[in-house]
């Protein structure tokens, strides 16, 4: 399994399969966030799509991929038009399954004047993922996949199921550890390519030694402490023995590969609405450019042009880019 290549390598046909989560994302913008015990008004409710599986396939797709995904929604009327409204994008749904007597999942989010968010989901149907379901569907397609992204808002036999699948197979494995569960260190033997952002990462890490993680390390000061970051990082991608991408919102993105110098990408500037998503098209993109033969470096500047683009518009998936909308803003970046 490899993620680098010449950066000349030619288009390919291969396809990018997304493993995770299926949400409907539930969005009141107000004017801000609130503390605890603390209520606060906004205008209206909103209704997306989201989740992190199917968000992330979402941005593969608009960036060009062919793309399966694999999840999970209620036989009820939202995990129905979840599926329609996946099938419409141009996503393969037939990984997807509906299932009687489960509701579909459903996230309640926040978000300020500045795009900052908080986040509560109600997993539902993602919780009854299975291993089994997951290795099934992978089966019939893994022979013409170039890249696999796994993230963890599904039950952890099926994170497992579906990162040894990739990597006993060959086949490059993104691993979006969002939220962080004890399967993603279990999972660093397999050698998937990691994607967590700076909160995560201290996690983590903290995780490894057996401590709280630092609060201080979550706020944004943190994130222009590129020497912790890549200490951190450098550590994982030892267990690993393969790269770390540390995705620093604003501050772009640091990659961490063995052996190698660690390189920071920026990011370009932004005009931001709404976070919520921006991680998920960052690994969508991701997938989709390493699927289509592009080195790790220049997959990822395409990735943080694209996650840079989405935070414009209100909701997780209004603002993913198209492939032209990505290399416009590569040229112009």
């Amino acid at each position: 399994m490899t993620f680098e290549s010449d950066g000349n390598s030619p288009a390919t046909n291969k396809i990018v399969v997304v493993v995770g989560a299926i949400n409907v994302d539930l969005v009141v913008a107000a004017t801000r966030l609130p503390r605890a015990g603390e209520t606060v008004v906004g205008r209206r409710l909103e209704r997306y799509g989201g989740g992190k599986g199917a968000n992330a396939a979402v941005a593969a797709a608009r960036a060009g991929a062919t793309v399966r995904l694999i999840g999970a929604v209620g036989a009820d009327d939202t995990g129905i038009s979840t599926v329609d409204e996946l099938r419409a994008l141009g996503i393969d749904v037939s990984g997807i399954a509906v299932l009687p007597g489960e509701a579909t999942g459903v996230a309640l989010i926040v978000v300020d004047p500045l795009g900052e968010n908080q986040i509560a989901v109600g997993a539902g149907a993602n919780l009854a993922v299975t291993a089994k379901q997951v290795s099934l569907a992978l089966s019939e397609v893994l022979a013409r996949t170039g890249c696999v992204l796994v993230s963890t808002e599904i039950p952890e036999e099926s994170i497992v199921a579906a990162v040894e699948a990739a990597t006993s197979a060959g086949v490059p494995c993104l691993l979006n550890p969002a939220p962080v569960v004890p399967a993603v260190l279990r999972l660093l033997r397999a050698g998937p390519l990691l994607t967590p952002n700076a909160t995560e990462l201290n996690s983590l890490v903290a995780v490894l030694d057996d401590t709280v993680p630092d609060a201080h390390a979550s706020r944004n000061d943190f994130f222009d402490d590129l020497v912790a970051v890549t200490e951190r990082a450098q550590r994982l991608a030892g267990m690993s023995r393969a790269p770390v991408v540390v995705t620093m919102g604003a501050q772009g993105a640091l990659v961490v590969s063995p052996g190698c110098h660690p390189e920071h990408f920026p990011a370009p500037p932004a005009v931001v609405r709404d976070t919520t998503g921006a991680g998920d098209t960052f690994n969508g993109v991701l997938a989709a450019r390493l699927a289509a033969g592009d080195s790790l470096e220049v997959a990822v500047r395409s990735a943080i042009v694209a996650a840079s683009i989405s935070v414009a518009q209100v909701g997780a998936r209004a603002g993913m880019p198209s492939a032209a909308l990505i290399a416009a803003g590569l040229r112009s970046s």
